[in-house]
Formats: C-alpha cells, structure tokens, sequence
C-alpha cells in the first residue's frame, strides 16, 4: 500500500515506489564501491571527495581483521554511501582505475609530449614557455639521459622518469587533456 502525502495547496503527491530487489541492488552496489574504496592506498583516498564520516569509517575497516567486524564495517560503509554523493566518488574511482576516457586522453597527451621532448630541443623549449614552474634541468637531464638510453639500448628508465616528471607537472596545474 502506497501512503499518499498532501502538499499545502491540496494536491496529492505519491512517492515513487521502489521494490524491495531494486532497492537490495542498490545497497549492494554502494557497498561494491565502498569496497573498492577500502582497497585505495591512503593518498588516493584523500583524493576522494567524500564526508569525513565515511572517510573515518573506511580508515576504520582497514585497521580491522576479524571477519565478522569487516563484514559489519563493510555494511555500515554501505549505510553511509547512501547519504553520499555518488557521481564524484564514482568519477575518481574511474580515474584511478584508468577507465576514465579523460585520464586515458590525458595519459595518451603526456606520451605524445615525451616523445616530441626526446626527438626535438624545440619540444622542450615550448613546453618550458608553457610551463614555467617545471624544473628545467630535470628535464633537460631526463631527455638527455633517455637519448643515451636509447643509443646505447638499455632499458629504458630515464623515459619513464620523463613521463613521471610530466605528469606531476600536469596534474600539479590540473590540466585537461586537450587544454594543453
């Protein structure tokens, strides 16, 4: 039996029904991500927009080990997510998980930017105008160390350090990928 609920004017308002399945799956989709949430290092976390309530309850869960107390813990998580805003929790996981087309976009603009730095000193010129703050003897090293890297065939460890180096730049400013 659905309660009808009356506004001040007099007209009538039904609340949407919801069965008790949909509202199960519901539930068990929250805790799914506060489940993924509880797997995040603690600087992800902090990452994650969330209330301080649910943050202290995901720290809780880590600290602990009984079986039945995670299980309890997990659900209480569940209870909270309720009440949380899902979108942005959901577009950060996405984004740490790699399935955000928008981290992918920036990833893909931050290997096109390594490669033109290795095979250009005009790359590197441009990238510095348009980035002051980046360390321009770090980078100069890294592209000259990559280039040797590359000559000689080892591995390929300052590469890695370039596109490391780029992306804390990048993500230092908070650039989208195709703002760069």
């Amino acid at each position: 039996m659905t309660q009808t609920n009356y506004k001040k004017d007099g007209s009538a308002e039904r609340p949407e029904v919801i069965s008790k399945t949909a509202r199960k799956k519901e539930m068990t989709e929250l805790q799914d991500m506060g489940e993924i949430l509880t797997e995040l290092s603690k600087e992800r976390l902090a990452q994650v927009p969330m209330s301080e309530e649910l943050r202290e309850a995901v720290k809780e869960f880590k600290r602990l080990s009984a079986n039945g107390a995670r299980r309890r813990q997990m659900q209480y998580i569940g209870k909270l997510m309720r009440h949380e805003e899902i979108e942005p929790i959901q577009a950060k996981i996405d984004q740490f998980q790699g399935v955000s087309t928008v981290a992918t976009a920036l990833l893909h603009r931050i290997e096109r930017i390594r490669n033109d730095m290795v095979a250009n000193d005009e790359a590197i010129t441009k990238f510095l105008n348009e980035f002051p703050e980046a360390d321009v003897q770090l980078l100069r090293n890294l592209v000259r160390n990559t280039r040797k890297e590359t000559e000689l065939a080892k591995p390929p460890k300052s590469y890695r350090e370039l596109f490391q180096a780029i992306k804390a730049i990048l993500d230092a400013r908070n650039v989208a990928p195709d703002v760069i």
